[in-house]
């Protein structure tokens, strides 16, 4: 009975492995791809003399996002080398994580972080409206606006039906 039980725990620990396994092939194609963006962005900048129409934005969008992808991946790869020998913090991290007051606290944070969002975008469509900028970047901020408060007013009312 004792060795099912352990063989089970086995089981559990391969596959956790396998699934750490996979994230590590992940996380070394996200660096390897940010700094393969990253690189190309930066020759983008220097080698195009007279950027036009999409090149204006691109080679710094690149930029932008190899260093996020570099980042993330490298950040990743850090913290499971970090963790490798210490079972017990490990799994104190993931108690932390999935503890339900620290994911209420941070709901709460978000709620707050969304109240303080909604006046903040109006004052800023307020004041684009009023320094004469065009219309094309005032409506995209007031559409992309729009569609959070509707987000949230989806949620809410799907969430009123559940509960």
């Amino acid at each position: 009975m004792k060795s099912e039980a352990m063989n089970g725990q086995s089981v559990k620990n391969q596959s956790k492995e396998n699934q750490y396994m996979g994230m590590k092939g992940i996380d070394v194609a996200a660096v390897i791809i940010g700094l393969a963006l990253l690189a190309v962005g930066l020759y983008l900048i220097k080698t195009v003399a007279d950027p036009q129409g999409v090149m204006l934005a691109l080679p710094y969008v690149m930029v932008g996002v190899g260093c996020g992808a570099f980042g993330h991946g490298m950040g990743n790869i850090i913290h499971r080398k970090a963790l490798k020998g210490h079972p017990e913090i490990a799994k104190q991290i993931d108690i932390d994580k999935n503890d339900e007051r620290n994911i209420a606290v941070g709901n709460r944070a978000k709620a707050k972080a969304y109240d303080m969002m909604v006046f903040v975008f109006g004052a800023l469509m307020l004041s684009y409206a009023l320094m004469g900028v065009g219309v094309l970047p005032i409506l995209l901020l007031v559409g992309s606006y729009l569609f959070v408060i509707f987000y949230g007013i989806y949620y809410r009312v799907k969430y009123d039906k559940e509960m």
